[in-house]
C-alpha cells in the first residue's frame, strides 16, 4: 500500500489555521447543470474565493505554519497564476515576502492581480515546469522556502478542508470528480474520504492536451510530456508529482480527460446555470462529470468550480465558439 503523504489529522490542523481567515465556500445545486448531466450535482463554488480560485486555501494552510525565520525570509513558488495569487494574499496579510515565478507569457489578468496583492514576480521559461525551475533556482540563491503548488504536505492538507465541507454540508453525495493539474485537490478529498467516508469515490479529469498525470495513472508509471499546450491553464503540466501521483494511482476510481472543446463547453455552461465566469481549470471537473456520467446513474455527485481567473479575450474565444 502506498505511504500516504498526509493524514486526517493534517487536513483538521489545517482547517483551524484557515477558520480565521477562508469562511465555507457555498455548496449548491443548479437546474440546468442538473439537466445536462441527468444526475443531482452539488457545486462547490470555490470561484467565490477572495482570490477566486481553491488555491487560497492550499497558501493560508502552508503559510500559517511556518516559523519566524521562515516567515521574515519569505517565500517563493511557480504558478500560472492561482497558487500565485493564493500566497500573495495569504502573505499580504501574515506579513511575509512572496516572490513568484511565472513562465513567459502567462495571463497578464493573473500577473497584474498577483502584484496588486504585493507579490514580487520573476518572469522567466516557457512553462509552468520550466517556471518551476526558476523557484528552485531562488530557494538556493536567496534563502527562500519553496511553497511548490503540489509537492507539499501542508498545501494537499489545505485542498482537503474543501471536501471536508463538502461532507459536512451534504453527507449523501457518493462521488466526486474534480479537475487535476498537480493533484492536490483530489488526493486531499481521497483523504478524508479514508477516514470519514471510505465509499466515496473521487474521480480526475485533466486536460487531453496536458495529459501527463492521466496518461502515467492508466500506464501505472510516471511519464512526462514535451508540451502541456491548454487553455485550461491551471492544468497545464508536463509531469507526474512525487508526492501525489502513488496517491492518485492507489486512490482514484477513475481518471478521464477532458478536450479542449470539452472544457469550453463546460465553461459555457456553468455561465448559463450560475450567472458566473470560471476559467477552464475551473470547469473541467463539470467537463469531466459529464463524460462518466453514465458511471453516476442514481448517484448524488459533486463537482468543484476550481478557479474563476479567467481573461477577457479567452472567455470571448469560448463563448464565441472559437476553443
Amino acid at each position: 500500500m502506498t505511504a500516504w503523504p498526509i493524514q486526517y489529522g493534517d487536513v483538521l490542523a489545517a482547517r483551524e489555521r484557515l477558520r480565521p481567515f477562508l469562511p465555507p465556500t457555498p455548496l449548491a445545486a443548479h437546474p440546468a447543470i442538473d439537466g445536462a448531466a441527468g444526475l443531482r450535482v452539488k457545486v462547490k463554488h470555490e470561484n467565490l474565493q477572495p482570490t477566486r480560485s481553491f488555491k487560497v486555501r492550499n497558501a493560508v494552510a502552508a503559510l500559517t505554519a511556518l516559523g519566524p525565520e521562515e516567515r521574515k525570509r519569505g517565500v517563493t513558488a511557480a504558478t500560472r497564476g492561482n497558487h500565485g495569487q493564493g500566497l500573495a494574499w495569504a502573505g499580504r496579510r501574515l506579513g511575509i515576502p512572496v516572490t513568484i515565478c511565472v513562465p513567459r507569457g502567462n495571463s497578464p489578468l493573473k500577473n497584474a492581480a498577483m502584484r496588486d496583492l504585493g507579490a514580487e514576480l520573476v518572469e522567466e521559461g516557457r512553462d509552468y515546469d520550466e517556471a518551476a525551475a526558476i523557484a528552485d533556482r531562488l530557494v538556493r540563491e536567496r534563502g527562500l522556502t519553496l511553497v511548490h503548488s503540489t509537492n507539499n504536505p501542508l498545501v494537499i492538507a489545505g485542498a482537503g478542508t474543501m471536501t471536508l465541507e463538502i461532507l459536512e454540508e451534504d453527507p449523501s453525495i457518493e462521488a466526486l470528480v474534480v479537475a487535476v493539474g498537480g493533484g492536490s485537490q483530489a488526493v486531499g478529498a481521497m483523504t478524508v474520504a479514508r477516514a470519514v467516508r471510505p465509499s466515496l469515490r473521487i474521480y480526475g479529469v485533466q486536460a487531453e492536451r496536458a495529459s501527463a498525470i492521466h496518461d502515467s495513472w492508466h500506464a501505472g508509471r510516471p511519464l512526462s510530456r514535451p508540451s502541456a499546450d491548454t487553455f485550461a491553464d491551471g492544468l497545464a503540466t508536463r509531469q507526474t508529482y512525487d508526492l501525489t501521483f502513488p496517491a492518485l494511482r492507489e486512490g482514484l476510481a477513475g481518471f478521464v480527460t477532458a478536450s479542449e472543446a470539452e472544457i469550453a463547453a463546460a465553461v459555457r455552461l456553468v455561465r448559463l446555470a450560475t450567472g458566473e465566469e470560471v476559467e477552464g481549470a475551473g470547469a473541467a471537473g463539470l467537463a469531466g462529470l459529464l463524460k462518466l456520467r453514465g458511471e453516476f446513474a442514481g448517484r448524488a455527485v459533486g463537482i468543484v468550480l476550481s478557479g474563476g481567473n479567467i481573461d477577457a479575450n479567452t472567455l470571448r474565444r469560448v463563448l464565441d465558439g472559437k476553443i
